[in-house]
């Protein structure tokens, strides 16, 4: 993490202004009076005149072709909204030699055209299907409502879709009428439908041979006889693609049946290979990082995978690996081994840890649970100490996970929350209680300004904290915590005589509660960039009262599928110092 120079920060928060506040040159000003909201974001979009703005040093006969098409533009855009009798008026002038235009268009849209009459059937053995009911609840379909073709159109389509996705494959639309009087300022709208029979799953017919038949049923999300269901198949697909058995997966449906009223269903899936993957990345925090990871997703046909992965920076060596089992339902359910290698400078402290750990992966609605025993071994050296511990510690987290989660790894999460602890009762070294729960939101004010909430409260109870090892202590400060602070920085400090010297020194050595608070404002810019201002709050501490540390600042992000890239500049305010640059830079490879 780097200082900067104190000018440096109203320096940068003005140029993120001026990002997003600064208007583009443009070739033509369009002004548009007398609409707004939906009716203006329409004839926007309608006017060949708007798509022109952005070019420079247009020539007078250009303008004239554009100008001439408004008033006809202007109608073709108000007509599906209901005003079908708009009166538009539109003038063009040169702002100046520069060839740059200004064009003024005022619209008075008129009396609209309302609903008078709006009809809706569904008749058949599917009329009482409650996954119509969205269809019948749309808003554009109530008598006395402005006339939108959109909704009427949008209705038609949700009957045909609705009904072939969910089984009703002989439906047919008998009557689709739209009939409109402009000079009455009336419409009419009449859908029947009638949905037929609903059709099941068939004959289910497979071909791998990669896992056992029965697990590879055990991923599959319907079963035969069961209403049929598209929703279902993809989810079927999914769940085989992110299993990685596989290297190609198809679940296909087959010709229908009348006569039985079924569907079969065909998957096939060919083996999939062993995988590496190579990540590389630099941040404030860690410095240049990289990572290596080697899997084999099928050790048998029971399904057992087994992945390593190395990761190394300059203030962290790690190795892990695991060997899975598949139980339950083998697309988010497992039982695992697995072996941590890790060193680690964590702040003051230097730790290292060996540790096996046998878990139990399941998932209970909406939520992720793990329940696990830690044998752990570890030190924790201040400088002057060397101090070794020997625990087993049983643990068990919750994570929250999508709707239909099926596995895919998460690259953000909700809510995480997980209890450990330990005691001389089982063996270990020392006593102790630790939860750790973290959070986060994103609210979407409107479609280019969003508020990121960020959470993070850790709290341990524990008779003598000097015997707990540093692996379990909390720490603040850095690019996902207190921004403006260095990375693991706060902490409580405690006087120690480090080796080689005859006089104390202050050095952080973690604490016993944690408490960690960031609220961001974000603007979206063009080309997948955007910038934010934040603020910052937290600190480790021992008890309750310890002051905070506080900070702000301003970021800029650039977004793309394989590489997220964000810059902050942040401002310590509850102590003096320099503003902190925090970079972090993370690609997919």
């Amino acid at each position: 993490m780097q200082r900067l120079p104190r000018t440096i920060l109203p320096r940068a928060l003005a140029c993120a202004l001026l990002l997003v506040a600064a208007p583009l040159r443009a070739g033509i000003r369009v002004d548009i009076d007398g609409v707004d909201g939906e009716l203006k974001r329409n004839v926007e979009a309608f006017l060949s005149v708007a798509r022109y703005k952005d070019r420079d040093k247009l020539e007078e006969d250009t303008v004239v072709r554009l100008y001439n098409r408004i008033n006809e533009e202007v109608r073709s855009a108000l007509k599906p909204l209901g005003y079908y009798e708009p009166q538009v008026k539109a003038t063009y002038e040169s702002e100046n030699k520069d060839n740059n235009w200004r064009v003024r268009i005022s619209v008075e849209p008129g009396k609209p055209v309302v609903v008078e009459s709006a009809e809706l059937r569904i008749e058949g053995p599917g009329a009482d299907d409650p996954v119509f009911r969205q269809v019948r609840e749309l808003g554009g379909l109530r008598k006395g409502v402005r006339l939108n073709h959109g909704s009427y159109e949008q209705a038609k389509g949700d009957l045909q879709r609705i009904a072939a996705a969910y089984g009703y494959l002989d439906a047919k639309l008998l009557e689709n009428e739209l009939k409109v009087d402009p000079a009455a300022h009336r419409a009419d709208i009449r859908l029947r439908m009638n949905t037929g029979p609903r059709y099941h799953f068939g004959q289910i017919l497979i071909e791998q041979s990669v896992i056992r038949p029965e697990l590879m049923r055990r991923f599959m999300r319907f079963q035969e006889g069961e209403p049929y269901n598209t929703a279902l198949l993809l989810r079927t697909q999914f769940a085989l693609d992110d299993s990685l058995y596989f290297s190609t997966v198809e679940v296909l449906p087959q010709q229908r049946d009348p006569q039985t009223l079924s569907v079969p269903v065909k998957i096939s899936a060919e083996k999939g290979r062993r995988a590496f993957s190579i990540g590389a990345g630099y941040g404030t925090d860690t410095g240049a990082r990289g990572t290596f990871g080697w899997t084999d997703s099928r050790i048998n046909d029971r399904g057992h995978r087994f992945r390593v992965q190395v990761q190394a920076s300059n203030i962290t060596r790690r190795i892990d690996s695991r060997y899975d089992i598949p139980i339950g339902d083998p697309a988010v359910e497992r039982l695992s081994m697995q072996f941590t290698d890790r060193t680690e400078d964590i702040s003051d402290l230097k730790v290292t840890e060996l540790s096996l750990t046998p878990s139990v992966t399941q998932v209970i609605g909406h939520w992720q649970r793990v329940l696990s025993v830690a044998a752990t071994h570890t030190q924790t050296d201040d400088g002057s100490t060397l101090q070794a511990a020997n625990l087993l510690v049983p643990g068990i987290s919750y994570a929250s996970v999508p709707e239909g989660y099926l596995g895919e790894t998460l690259f953000s999460r909700g809510f995480y929350a997980d209890l450990i602890g330990s005691t001389h009762v089982l063996g270990s070294d020392a006593d102790f209680l630790r939860l750790h729960v973290q959070g986060e939101r994103v609210f979407d004010l409107q479609p280019q300004w969003h508020v990121l909430l960020r959470g993070e409260l850790g709290a341990s109870l524990t008779h003598n904290f000097d015997r707990l090892p540093g692996i379990y202590r909390f720490f603040a400060g850095g690019d996902r915590s207190v921004r403006g602070f260095a990375y693991n920085s706060l902490s409580p400090v405690e006087s120690v005589v480090l080796r080689g010297q005859s006089t104390p020194s202050e050095r952080n050595v973690g604490g016993r509660n944690l408490l960690v608070g960031s609220t961001e404002l974000v603007r979206d810019l063009p080309r997948n960039f955007a910038v934010a201002t934040f603020f910052d709050i937290g600190n480790a501490f021992d008890k309750l009262g310890d002051p905070m540390a506080y900070s702000a600042g301003i970021g800029m992000r650039y977004r793309l599928p394989v590489v997220s890239i964000g810059l902050d500049i942040a401002q310590p305010l509850s102590q003096s110092g320099s503003p902190r640059l925090h970079l972090n830079i993370s690609p997919k490879l």
